[in-house]
């Protein structure tokens, strides 16, 4: 053959292997074509994906074993952080980000190119991130009963999580506890169905309003300023036998529906896009392997479209010991009807595992492909596919001023005034802001992880006012009372001290130490010492009001006599200037106890309407104080160390009595030259 015909030859198969490539690259593939129904390119997408492909969608690990490689060659469906799970101490937003992007770039570059979805606990705000705004633990936002609050609060905290990067929270837990000694109580709204489902609201805050044409049960996800949400944890976490955590819900069918099912049904019909299942068990048998609750209950009856997640090695803990019997538990959770698995750390043995309960056709091919439906379909319908990496956009939304000033306004409402005055015709609140002299006593004063609670920062909380921004109860009561006030903490004073001194009133704080889960379960549900003594040495010497920061009820009864005031704070958060804005009644008292107040621990579980109901003070309980206006300028929320300068003082002070209509003139002087 001549060598023209060689290189005519060469040509030919140059241009015939540019044409391929270029016509394989522009190939039309519906799953990437925003512009069809999600259905299609749900469809679309399973029908090229492999077995392997398929689990790899399944599975859900935690950023410590996250790798580019391992995302890229699993086709892992999802990542998590853990409780304190975070990029480095006190990540900033970017941190967040560019890690995120990182695994994010792994995803895509896999065959499909599926983008994962990162998932993180914003149980009460951001409540990992350092800096972010840390709203009242769920227990106070039920004493608000304010659903439109919530739903604020939910709009909020979707915009900090985005700000990191973060598309997928594990929140909110509408779980009714009733029985205050589980240490997960304070994740509840409240003993009562009702409220909890009122409070549902902060769903669609979460993931935005669903269109008014949109099928019951379809999630919905309202674009890159919104968040998956998860409702948790199904069913019947908060009804276990002496409130032990993760342990076993003795009630009938008709107990279990109207009590702990109904928010599910308000949480489905807001189209919220992923339900966790509980740890715990409901007449013996373990949630996470119940196919009855799960397919039956969940996905048939309440017809929800969305995919359901296990919990932290949830699948493991369906035998006893947990992991005793991994492949049982894979089989035992796949078909019960969990989609998704927190896997969260050994993912290839749970990979490797499914594959072969696969191959041996013990679990069918269509359960595994109704998973993956359900996982993709919640993908397509955020815009996953569309936005897939994170931006730096949203940034200064984590933390922000308007934010803070929301969390603000919901301690305020979450307060509830149990007692006033030694008699009705005395009453104590709201104090006066231009005393003497006044103490601030107690192991909860100063101290701003004890005021957020668990789920800060750390998995278990945190002590001190170091591990992120905030203001303590102290440093809002000084920001607060006047200039010439002078303020006296002692966390721990003796009662000669107290005594002796000469305080007009004095505040004390006190309440619980953070737990999370487990670690939170009491049988005596008692203060922190040395609370107790702290209430006995102030509060028999000098006029005192007396607030209680903790997840739960507490053990009150023995010291009530001895208190002028009381007040249940919850768990308030980084905003603490809203107990003193209402403590000094700029703002009045309208809380209401989400849940029953004991006399003794023997009682419990006690709820309303129990035959052997005699509480201390009752569901619904409350007193009302006004507001009285005042001319000391309110502050604004700001770190613990805050004082308004006088010069600050002196300002605002003179622009309310202009807009009161005063007017300053100058005096006549005489100018000596």
């Amino acid at each position: 053959m001549s060598r023209a015909c060689l290189q005519t030859l060469g040509v030919l198969s140059l241009w015939w292997f540019v044409a391929s490539a270029m016509a394989q690259s522009t190939e039309y593939v519906m799953y990437k074509d925003p512009e069809q129904p999600v259905a299609a390119r749900v469809k679309d997408l399973l029908s090229r994906m492999t077995l392997e492909e398929k689990i790899g969608q399944m599975t859900q690990i935690d950023r410590t074993v996250a790798t580019y490689d391992f995302m890229r060659t699993y086709s892992i469906g999802s990542v998590l952080s853990g409780g304190g799970s975070t990029p480095l101490p006190e990540a900033s937003a970017e941190d967040w980000v560019n890690m995120i992007n990182d695994y994010q770039n792994g995803s895509l570059s896999s065959r499909l190119g599926i983008p994962m979805i990162y998932g993180i606990d914003a149980v009460h705000g951001h409540n990992n991130v350092y800096n972010a705004t840390i709203f009242p633990h769920n227990i106070g936002l039920g004493a608000t009963r304010d659903p439109d609050l919530v739903k604020k609060i939910g709009a909020a905290t979707a915009l900090e999580v985005r700000a990191t990067g973060i598309p997928y929270v594990f929140a909110p837990c509408i779980a009714v506890c009733r029985d205050p000694r589980w240490g997960r109580c304070y994740e509840s709204y409240s003993e009562n169905e009702e409220i909890v489902r009122q409070m549902t609201e902060i769903i669609p805050g979460l993931q935005g309003d669903i269109p008014s044409d949109s099928r019951k049960g379809v999630p919905y996800v309202g674009g890159k300023n919104k968040v998956a949400a998860c409702a948790k944890h199904f069913v019947g976490d908060g009804g276990t036998t002496k409130g032990i955590n993760e342990n076993n819900t003795v009630v009938d069918m008709h107990g279990l529906l109207s009590i702990h099912m109904p928010a599910y049904t308000d949480a489905i019909i807001k189209g919220v896009s992923t339900v966790m299942v509980s740890y715990s068990s409901w007449n013996g048998e373990k949630m996470h392997a119940n196919r009855d609750l799960v397919t039956g209950f969940l996905k048939d009856t309440l017809n929800f479209k969305g995919f359901v997640i296990s919990d932290w090695q949830g699948i493991d803990r369906i035998t006893s010991p947990p992991h005793a019997n991994y492949t049982y538990s894979v089989e035992a959770g796949i078909l019960a009807g969990i989609d998704m698995v927190m896997v969260p750390f050994n993912f290839t043995e749970f990979i490797d595992d499914l594959t072969n309960l696969v191959k041996e056709e013990v679990i069918p091919m269509d359960r595994i492909d109704d998973a993956v439906e359900r996982i993709l379909f919640v993908k397509f319908t955020m815009g996953l596919f569309e936005s897939p990496m994170a931006d730096l956009s949203l940034v200064s939304e984590l933390g922000s001023q308007a934010h803070r000033e929301l969390a603000r306004e919901a301690v305020r409402k979450t307060l509830v005034l149990l007692k006033n005055g030694k008699n009705e015709t005395d009453p104590l609140l709201p104090l006066p802001k231009k005393p003497k002299k006044i103490l601030v006593a107690g192991s909860h004063a100063d101290n701003l992880g004890y005021q957020c609670g668990g789920w800060t920062i750390n998995w278990q909380g945190f002590s001190g006012n170091k591990y992120t921004r905030g203001t303590t109860i102290l440093s809002a009561i000084k920001s607060t009372v006047d200039l010439s006030t002078e303020v006296v903490y002692q966390e721990t004073p003796g009662k000669d001290f107290v005594k002796y001194t000469d305080f007009d009133y004095a505040i004390v704080v006190v309440g619980e130490h953070p737990y999370a889960e487990t670690a939170g379960d009491s049988m005596t549900l008692t203060m922190a010492d040395p609370g107790p003594t702290t209430i006995t040495n102030v509060c028999e010497a000098v006029k005192c009001v007396v607030i209680v920061v903790s997840g739960r009820p507490l053990m009150i009864e023995p010291y009530i006599s001895s208190i002028d005031a009381l007040v249940a704070a919850w768990l308030p958060g980084t905003e603490g200037q809203g107990v003193a804005d209402v403590l000094f009644g700029d703002y009045g008292f309208n809380g209401k106890l989400p849940r029953t107040w004991f006399k003794s621990v023997d009682q419990l579980p006690m709820n309303f309407g129990d035959s052997h109901y005699d509480p201390l003070f009752p569901f619904d309980f409350g007193l009302k104080t006004e507001s009285v206006p005042g001319l000391v300028a309110r502050a604004t929320s700001f770190g613990t160390d805050w004082r308004p300068h006088p010069l600050m003082v002196t300002a605002c002070l003179a622009i309310s009595l202009y807009s009161a209509g005063y007017r300053w003139r100058a005096p006549k002087v005489k100018l000596i030259w």
